[in-house]
């Protein structure tokens, strides 16, 4: 029982030992420390450093109503006799928070959505002063906004690095929630690179934490345990309206990259490169026998693009770009769409397992284009290879006019439900390639897979871009 005794306390100081030394970790270095006179752990001091650098934002501004169409548009007038009023403009007002990047110009990092539409945005500090600021620039794609007063001692946060951001790290938001001046909150990273959908240029890498953010937190601060800013508070997922523990922020390796050129130009100037790109699933990282899953997929380089010149082709897989590892598609749209038109970056990717680097230069988005490189979808499936089922396939009618040419495999038809659907697959497509393998018409494609069990990779061209259904 001695014995027993004895081994059971050494296990428990084991246990003691390492939270111990967490934490003496935790407050050394500046999170929490103890108020000798009352006897408490306490954040106060790192929240009177950080408090005065988030500040409330009360915009004012004006909007019409919106215009009736259809049948609402009929009763209005059958109602009005026959003349609908004019939409009359009604006072917006908003409020939300911001955070002080810049004391000596007094730059404001806020949301985009914050400020949208405003005529008068109003600026309180923590010491009650109330100033007026105005708009340097906005981008709407990243939700991120510059605006500036003029005041002396401001207070500024120093902005961490986001590469030293980890999952599990403790963090600390403050803003104005619900109106409620300087409010904080605390909790950990719950997660990073998040993508919240609904981006149709997906400039998003979100970090997630479980820190209490409600309405009013958009655009505050969300700091490490040294006080340095690592995101800017943006959205939560909530079905009520308030917190329920998925709130996100902007990693500020965007906002640096952002406020650095809404400072310089008022708007965010986007750079490309010309390719699609597309996660690596299982499926088709096993199909075009490829050495891992990190990496964006290049599924098409557009003709006389930066990509092409560059030499890049069909099936690279990009992992580094200017030094930064990229391990997905958001990655890389991230990282170029940021870069300023003429400026050359280094590409570094794999070609039949192969590591291979190039250099490449930047152009310039055009105005009807979605503002980065696109990205491919990529399905998987368990879809029977030898029959696709669910897919009737043909040639490709000669009338079609296609980007790609008359050479590959059209669906005429995608039964609901079927397995085809499931893959992704869609009335209209065209294939292009079976597992790197070009195809010109049906017996091309009836060849490649005939007898084979799969997974096969198919290149797929659907409205101007190609994409990768894997189908296993």
């Amino acid at each position: 029982m001695r014995k027993s005794l004895i081994l059971g306390t050494a296990a428990l100081a084991l246990v003691i030992a390492p939270l111990a030394l967490a934490q003496s970790s935790f407050l050394n270095n500046g999170a929490m420390t103890m108020d000798s006179q009352r006897g408490v752990l306490t954040m106060a001091p790192l929240l009177e450093r950080v408090t005065p650098a988030v500040v409330s934002i009360d915009i004012r501004g004006t909007q019409k109503t919106p215009e009736m169409s259809g049948r609402n548009s009929e009763l209005l007038e059958r109602f009005f006799g026959g003349q609908l009023p004019d939409a009359q403009p009604r006072e917006k007002r908003g409020l939300g928070s911001g955070v002080i990047v810049d004391a000596s110009k007094g730059l404001i990092i806020t949301n985009a959505h914050v400020i949208d539409g405003a005529d008068e945005i109003t600026v309180t500090l923590e010491d009650k002063r109330q100033l007026e600021a105005e708009i340097v620039g906005t981008d709407k794609k990243t939700d991120i906004a510059l605006i500036k007063v003029s005041a002396r001692g401001l207070k500024e946060l120093k902005l961490a690095r986001a590469s030293d951001v980890k999952v599990g790290d403790y963090v600390i938001a403050v803003g104005n929630p619900f109106g409620l001046s300087h409010s904080v909150t605390s909790g950990i990273v719950s997660a990073l690179g998040r993508d919240r959908g609904g981006s149709r240029d997906g400039y998003q890498d979100f970090i997630q934490t479980d820190a209490s953010i409600n309405p009013g937190n958009s655009g505050g601060a969300l700091v490490n345990s040294k006080g340095e800013l690592i995101g800017i508070n943006s959205a939560i997922v909530s079905r009520s309206g308030g917190n329920q523990g998925i709130g996100f922020a902007v990693p500020t390796n965007i906002v640096q990259g952002v406020m650095r050129q809404l400072e310089s130009y008022g708007e965010v100037r986007r750079g490309r490169i010309g390719v699609l790109i597309g996660d690596i699933t299982p499926t088709l990282k096993e199909a075009l026998d490829l050495t891992t899953l990190d990496g964006a997929l290049v599924s098409d380089v557009v003709e006389d693009s930066p990509a092409e010149k560059a030499g890049l082709k069909r099936d690279d897989v990009i992992i580094a770009f200017n030094g930064g590892d990229i391990l997905d598609a958001s990655d890389i749209r991230n990282a170029v769409g940021l870069v300023e038109p003429g400026e050359r970056a280094d590409i570094t990717y794999l070609r039949e397992g192969k590591r291979r680097t190039t250099r490449i230069e930047i152009e310039a988005v055009d105005e009807d284009e979605s503002g980065n490189e696109r990205r491919s979808t990529s399905a998987s499936s368990d879809m029977d290879s030898a029959e696709f089922s669910g897919a009737e396939l043909t040639d490709i009618p000669e009338d079609l006019d296609l980007r790609g040419g008359n050479e590959g495999v059209y669906i005429t038809s995608v039964e609901r439900g079927s397995k085809a659907q499931r893959a992704g697959l869609r009335k209209g497509d065209v294939i292009r390639a079976v597992n790197r393998q070009d195809i010109s018409d049906l017996d091309d494609f009836e060849d490649i897979i005939d007898g084979e069990d799969g997974p096969f990779a198919l290149s797929v061209e659907r409205d101007g871009s190609t994409f990768y259904a894997a189908v296993k």
